[in-house]
């Protein structure tokens, strides 16, 4: 069952290489936190998975511990891609993460040589694939030092079982230590995959992103519109069970109703621009070239086809940027 026609690359969907590698990757990427764990329905996952290629978007972001069950989601797109999409791996990027809760026992999660090792061999097991395009150690080990964690990215591209490597939630002083280790290596590096959004800026504020600049390293931003906060779904209000990521919780630093405030002001700038607020944020990021992609999900297909439309419009004017900032600053 798969969409595709001659059109697919018509301009529609915008390729963004990461730094001076010759990686490309979509303005948006498909990922697969949500929705497509161990309840998902198979033919809507599908629907939504071939709706995302035919649009353009050739990048699938997973992780190991993506389910929630751990391996859920590289299961289920393992299924779809065997069924649909494997004629057209080159393609395709897709890329997957280790470091997070992924099986009992010590080696289990983190970024240690054995750990990420046979988390690439069971990830290309569940997906059916030779390689990834991208694997990534998804967090800092504190405990395991950075030289083997390098190592162990860059004897998994030697092995061929991945072409690039990347990081996650790595900050900047430990994202400078594991450049000086890549650039030892000769190491394919090409990505630093990062919470990254209008409300959330830590990454702005503690210079990683100058790194990655300085470096010719690519970002791709995750959680673009802070588990929801950046759509109109919470204009009215923000309710008190609302959870936001682990890694966006300064949000919520001036309360639920100074919040609900800025983004009812950020919309009327979004409506001005003929943009939902959603189509703004994911806009937003994709107006800086440090950013290679942005990685957002959809239970629906209509969700995604609202997203796509963000990048029609990534011009920003001098004065709407000053008014977001004033906004985001209050």
């Amino acid at each position: 069952m798969y969409l595709a026609d001659e059109n697919r690359y018509d301009g529609r969907m915008p390729v963004r290489r990461a730094g001076n590698s010759g990686l490309q990757l979509p303005a948006v990427s498909f990922g697969m936190w949500h929705n497509f764990g161990d309840d998902a329905n198979y033919a809507d996952s599908e629907k939504i998975l071939l709706k995302a290629f035919d649009s353009g978007i050739f990048s699938y972001d997973l992780a190991y511990n993506y389910g929630p069950e751990s391996g859920a989601a590289e299961q289920l797109f393992g299924q779809i891609y065997q069924a649909d999409l494997k004629p057209y791996r080159d393609e395709l990027v897709i890329t997957t993460k280790a470091g997070f809760h992924m099986w009992p026992g010590p080696y289990g999660q983190m970024s240690s040589r054995k750990t990420l090792m046979t988390a690439l061999d069971n990830s290309l097991k569940r997906m059916g694939l030779d390689y990834v395009d991208i694997f990534y150690s998804h967090r800092f080990d504190p405990d395991t030092n950075l030289e083997e964690t390098a190592m162990a990215l860059d004897d998994l591209v030697r092995s061929g079982k991945t072409l690039y490597v990347g990081i996650s939630n790595y900050d900047n002083a430990q994202t400078q230590e594991i450049i000086k280790y890549f650039h030892d290596f000769h190491t394919p590096f090409v990505v630093n995959q990062l919470s990254y959004n209008m409300l959330n800026r830590e990454v702005e504020e503690d210079g990683v992103l100058d790194t990655l600049k300085t470096n010719n390293v690519a970002t791709v931003a995750y959680g673009p519109l802070a588990e929801g906060l950046l759509t109109n779904r919470y204009l009215g209000g923000i309710p008190e069970d609302f959870q936001i990521h682990w890694s966006s919780t300064a949000v919520m630093d001036q309360g639920r109703s100074a919040l609900t405030q800025k983004l009812n002001q950020l919309n009327e700038i979004a409506q001005n621009r003929d943009q939902t607020m959603a189509q703004m944020a994911l806009a937003w990021l994709l107006k800086d070239d440090v950013v290679a992609s942005v990685v957002t999900g959809a239970s629906k297909v209509s969700h995604l086809e609202d997203n796509l439309k963000a990048v029609q419009n990534t011009t920003f004017t001098t004065d709407e940027l000053d008014q977001i900032e004033k906004i985001l600053h209050a």
